[in-house]
């Protein structure tokens, strides 16, 4: 299998981690990516599988896939075992919504703050302006994290075992604090999971290859991962 990734592409890193998770060996294609061009211009082989032009593209075998939800449905599907997905048909559905809530309903707020790691402009007025969008958005996600902490209490992970809900939510709040928002304090059962999925070790590795990632593309980002 290839995988054509980005390097801080959150919906690459959340198929990267399924990968890890199931144990499937992949080549791990980086698509050119700066924080003043994003990833213009465009790899020509995403570009023609994908018509919206973005990562995470997977090739496996004859067959081509983009989206990371499909893709993880397909693995899944593909490779059983480890599962990511419930057996039961409303257990899978609520996985599902949670995999939604990850990529759809944070990602919403968490759009404002992106501009964060990316090198201030000489406008001191645009980057003024784009903050005050953030410090809307903090709150919102602040209560995103409130309303997983409720769904984690009394139970390890998002759907009773390890799925793939667990990794996409778990990577709109790392996002959410790379990018220097809402603390995690006061939200026990919160903490206690993200504590579980960073010490897995498909998760680890992502992460750190994350970090490095930062290191050499991005701007510091204040009170990035604070507690």
């Amino acid at each position: 299998m290839k995988l054509y990734s980005g390097p801080v592409s959150l919906f690459s890193r959340k198929v990267e981690i399924a990968l890890h998770e199931k144990g499937l060996p992949f080549e791990q294609i980086l698509v050119p990516f700066t924080q003043t061009r994003g990833y213009s211009p465009r790899n020509p082989d995403v570009l023609a599988i994908n018509p919206k032009g973005q990562v995470p593209v997977l090739v496996d075998g004859d067959l081509s896939l983009y989206d990371s939800t499909v893709i993880l449905e397909y693995l899944d599907e593909a490779h059983p075992d480890p599962a990511l997905y419930p057996k039961s048909p409303q257990e899978r559905a609520r996985c599902r919504l949670f995999d939604v809530f990850g990529d759809e309903v944070m990602l919403a707020p968490l759009r404002s703050l992106m501009h964060r790691t990316e090198p201030k402009p000489a406008d001191s007025g645009r980057w003024d302006a784009q903050e005050a969008k953030a410090r809307e958005a903090e709150p919102i996600l602040a209560g995103h994290f409130a309303e997983i902490d409720r769904a984690l209490q009394d139970r390890d992970y998002l759907c009773g075992a390890f799925s793939a809900a667990d990794i996409a939510v778990f990577m709109a709040v790392f996002w959410t604090r790379r990018l220097g928002g809402p603390s995690l304090k006061g939200h026990e059962a919160l903490v206690a999971w993200y504590g579980r999925l960073v010490a897995r070790p498909a998760f680890a590795r992502v992460i750190e290859e994350i970090r490095a990632a930062d290191a050499d593309l991005s701007a510091p980002v204040e009170g990035a991962f604070r507690d």
